[in-house]
């Protein structure tokens, strides 16, 4: 009721100015007073424009007293190097005898879905202080000054909130803080120099309440968007790699994700570890989730392989759709699939996981792939071979059909980025070149040149393989998936019978 009185005044005195300025001036100065006055009743009723450090105190501070790093899966290293940077808020006397100046800012960068938001919180408890979260989109105004207003009105929120607490630290975490601080081009003033601006000041100034020690953590995965005079030391002072977990952490965050849940004792993580290369932890956090689920659709006491195995699937590509494909078409999906599966083993053998004919997402079929070791750095061949995989099935079509289909779109696609790796790190024929500097027709040529070369090597492989074709077709037309150990032996089996024929010609 306390702001129903001031929008009725607003509206009387907008009714009044309309009148009045109806018979004293003209009624097209009364028409524009009278928007005005009309944009300022919107202004007060939708709470827009500045806002007061009053209104601020009504967001409460997070709580985060049960986030700890133990409960952070895997990311060692990460959690290793955070907590060095925050016992500088711990042992506060001990670093000031030292001469060590505190810590003013962390930095996180890194994909999505891999815990930086997490790690914050667990900074917070790890140090016992105040958390308050914000993300850059939430500086974000059409009014000039807003952003560099709520700036302010943030981190004075932080020392209320840590002193009303007896706390003698607060953490301030901005998600997404590209948004805000991301470099300024040198031309005329825009609302996010204001607000960049601002955030650089308080945090140059972040020693002025020395009763209540403020850290600013900020996360992005654009850490090349930030402006210089955001990155350099003193404002922040460590900036910190939250990388994709590898193979013994995507372990450990699934245990974590799991220690909930009621599983059958034969659950192999080493195996899911494996299976999820590549996935974050939020996709890790899903895949148990919705194993979960699975389990409970089907009315099952615990969870098993294979209600995991299907959610790796539906978090990698989408749940399974009703889409009722022809005979025809469910043909041509199946030799594109083996197609992609031959070749995978052909070029890495032990890695096809399954061959799958069903429809996912956007995919009317797909193979997953499990490489043996995470993998980091690749050599020439190695990303050729990854072409002549994704070439595998529009190279099948063809030999069987004699033209491709836009099946084929998305393997393209992926092709076309691995050529942009090799062209960028200097392992193609053009030798070391500025890929910014290359024209239209420049690219085209050299992603011509590596594409071709690769339909080649592709097209002589699969041609050799056609018996494999003939016995996995029908199989996988009846029951729609084949496990990596059965298509490994009709390979095999291929392979020997291929031996034989060329010792008897």
């Amino acid at each position: 009721m306390k702001n129903n009185w001031k929008e009725l005044l607003i509206g009387i005195a907008a009714a009044a100015a309309i009148y009045t300025l109806g018979y004293t001036v003209h009624i097209g100065a009364a028409v524009l007073a009278a928007v005005l006055l009309a944009a300022i009743f919107v202004m007060n009723r939708n709470g827009r424009g500045v806002k007061s450090l009053a209104s601020l105190k009504k967001k409460k501070s997070v709580q985060i007293q049960q986030v700890s790093f133990d409960q952070v899966g895997g990311q060692d290293h990460v959690k290793q190097e955070l907590q060095e940077a925050l016992d500088f808020l711990v042992f506060r006397e001990e670093i000031a005898k030292r001469g060590i100046r505190i810590l003013k800012g962390i930095l996180l960068t890194g994909p999505p879905g891999t815990g930086k938001t997490l790690l914050a919180k667990a900074a917070a408890n790890y140090t016992d202080s105040v958390f308050i979260g914000a993300s850059g989109s939430e500086f974000v105004e059409m009014y000039v000054g807003t952003g560099a207003n709520r700036i302010r009105e943030l981190f004075q929120k932080a020392r209320s909130e840590a002193k009303s607490k007896g706390k003698k630290s607060a953490i301030i975490f901005i998600d997404e803080i590209d948004v805000i601080g991301g470099k300024r081009d040198g031309g005329q003033q825009r609302e996010y120099d204001q607000t960049l601006n601002q955030l650089l000041t308080e945090l140059d100034g972040i020693y002025h309440d020395t009763e209540v020690q403020i850290l600013l953590i900020a996360a992005t995965n654009r850490k090349d968007m930030l402006d210089d005079a955001l990155l350099r030391p003193g404002r922040f002072d460590r900036h910190i790699e939250v990388a994709l977990p590898d193979k013994q952490s995507r372990k450990h965050i699934l245990e974590l994700h799991s220690a909930n849940k009621r599983l059958v004792p034969t659950i192999n993580f080493d195996e899911l570890a494996k299976d999820t290369y590549q996935f974050s932890g939020a996709q890790l956090e899903a895949v148990m989730n919705e194993a979960a689920i699975y389990a409970m659709r089907e009315s099952a006491d615990e969870i098993h392989q294979d209600h995991i195995q299907s959610a790796i699937d539906k978090v990698l590509l989408g749940e399974k759709i009703n889409r009722e494909a022809s005979q025809e078409d469910k043909i041509r999906v199946a030799r594109h699939e083996l197609g992609h599966a031959i070749m995978a083993e052909l070029t890495t053998p032990g890695s096809v996981a399954q061959v799958v004919l069903a429809p996912r997402g956007g995919a009317l079929g797909f193979v997953r792939h499990t490489p043996l070791a995470d993998k980091y750095l690749y050599t020439k061949t190695e990303l050729e071979h990854k072409i002549m995989v994704t070439l595998g099935g529009a190279v099948a079509e063809e030999l069987f059909y004699g033209e491709r289909s836009t099946g084929s779109r998305g393997d393209f696609d992926q092709a076309l980025n691995i050529v942009k790796t090799m062209v960028e790190s200097g392992l193609t024929s053009q030798g070391i070149i500025n890929g910014q500097m290359m024209t239209a027709d420049r690219w085209s040529l050299i992603s011509n040149e590596v594409l071709d070369e690769c339909l080649a090597k592709t097209k002589e492989h699969l041609s050799q393989h056609f018996d494999i074709f003939e016995q996995a077709l029908p199989i996988l037309l009846e029951e729609e998936v084949i496990n990596g150990d059965n298509f490994r032996n009709m390979m095999k089996n291929a392979q020997l019978n291929l031996i034989n024929l060329q010792q008897n010609a």
